[in-house]
């Protein structure tokens, strides 16, 4: 006969351990965890998916794709598996928001991230541009060529639809930035065949205060007042005018900044003679080029002799180094200044606000029914990652 009468120590096994066993089986979920799921249902502007929650879970079409999507087929497939982000906690229904979208988001910054690390060169077409520049798409963010940094001869907007080469300039995750630029991508490219001491045929295509811009074969580089001639000229524009074409040494070659420093000054059989006789120093270009280098490469060797005339007036010490002329050419950081880049602001608009994404998400009550019980997901199911904190309010449509 049983006993009726066994105390709680008998049976080794109290309501607080059954309620303890219970808590262990249920899942905790928290915005900003990523967690696999199951597509079971797919609604006309949404989708249904089993996490293993007591209640399906829903990811609405605006946060299927970094991209836009039309249609969740687009995206989803029923009975598919694969990585979800929780977007918002449960609502009143018990029920989480969930995203692709903020996953390719993060991937996509990292792999920016990896590209600039390695200076790698992208392609990417240029999809509209603004009074600043041209926007262009890397890895479906949205990027920006500030318009100093684009290197053709197109009015802006004609490049709408065009291919472009581009190395980055900036990729600031937190402040939703990624800018980059189509003339160093060019310089990079050209400075492949070019040396320095060689002489090139360029035109003039701009004219400062500090220099004029000359182009050699589809790329710009500064020719320096400093560097125009040995005797003092007041303005550049006393000696150039636009479109003249000239005939210029390479000085400087910077890859990283994309940068061509150029010299008339250095071709000058006498100081001067870039006022006085141009046609002189066109004509004794190469020649002076070639005492140019056998001078660099005298240094380079260590070597004490001096050099023979007119040869004396190409000595080093009257070469200003590249961080002389850059003081005066205006930094990247000012062509890039924040007024000219879209800021995260305008791209907020694009995401839909929580309260109305759950307008569109079917109560509770309605799916519970149709849940699939999913026992055996707990281990895979990853512990809350803190990413949440590294997404920018402003994302990209």
């Amino acid at each position: 006969m049983v006993n009726q009468n066994l105390t709680a120590t008998e049976i080794g096994f109290t309501h607080e351990d059954f309620a303890a066993l219970l808590d262990k089986y249920d899942y905790h979920f928290s915005p900003g965890d990523v967690v696999p799921g199951t597509v079971f249902s797919i609604e006309p502007r949404g989708a249904l998916i089993d996490i293993g929650a007591k209640t399906a879970a829903y990811i609405p079409i605006q946060e299927m794709s970094i991209n836009r999507v039309d249609s969740p087929e687009e995206v989803l497939q029923s009975n598919e598996t694969r990585e979800f982000f929780i977007l918002t906690d449960e609502n009143e229904d018990g029920q989480l928001t969930l995203s692709i979208r903020r996953i390719e988001y993060m991937r996509a910054w990292e792999r920016v991230r990896q590209l600039q690390a390695e200076d790698a060169t992208v392609r990417s077409g240029v999809f509209a541009t603004n009074r600043g520049g041209a926007l262009v798409r890397i890895e479906g963010l949205r990027g920006f060529i500030p318009g100093s940094h684009i290197s053709t001869r197109k009015p802006k907007e004609e490049l709408v639809g065009e291919d472009l080469p581009l190395k980055f300039l900036e990729v600031d995750e937190e402040r939703n930035r990624l800018v980059l630029s189509h003339r160093r991508a060019l310089v990079e490219r050209k400075m492949n065949r070019l040396e320095v001491g060689e002489v090139v045929i360029g035109t003039v295509r701009g004219i400062k205060p500090y220099g004029a811009f000359i182009d050699i074969g589809g790329v710009s580089g500064l020719l320096h007042i400093s560097e125009i001639s040995h005797e003092h000229i007041d303005t550049p524009h006393s000696v150039f005018n636009v479109n003249d074409e000239v005939k210029v040494m390479i000085i400087d070659l910077d890859a990283e900044r994309g940068r061509i420093s150029l010299s008339t000054k250095q071709l000058e059989p006498e100081p001067g003679d870039m006022i006085k006789n141009r046609d002189l120093v066109y004509d004794k270009a190469e020649e002076m080029a070639a005492k140019y280098r056998e001078q660099l490469l005298a240094k380079q060797q260590g070597a004490a002799a001096a050099p023979a005339a007119p040869a004396e007036v190409v000595a080093d010490e009257e070469i200003p180094p590249a961080a002389e002329l850059e003081e005066e050419i205006p930094p990247a950081a000012e062509v890039v200044a924040d007024e000219e880049i879209p800021p995260a602001a305008e791209l907020e608009e694009e995401i839909p606000v929580v309260a109305e994404i759950e307008e569109e998400i079917p109560p509770a009550a309605e799916l519970e029914e149709e849940i699939p019980v999913v026992a055996e997901i707990e281990e895979e199911i990853p512990a809350a990652t803190e990413t949440e904190e590294g997404i920018p309010a402003g994302i990209e449509e």
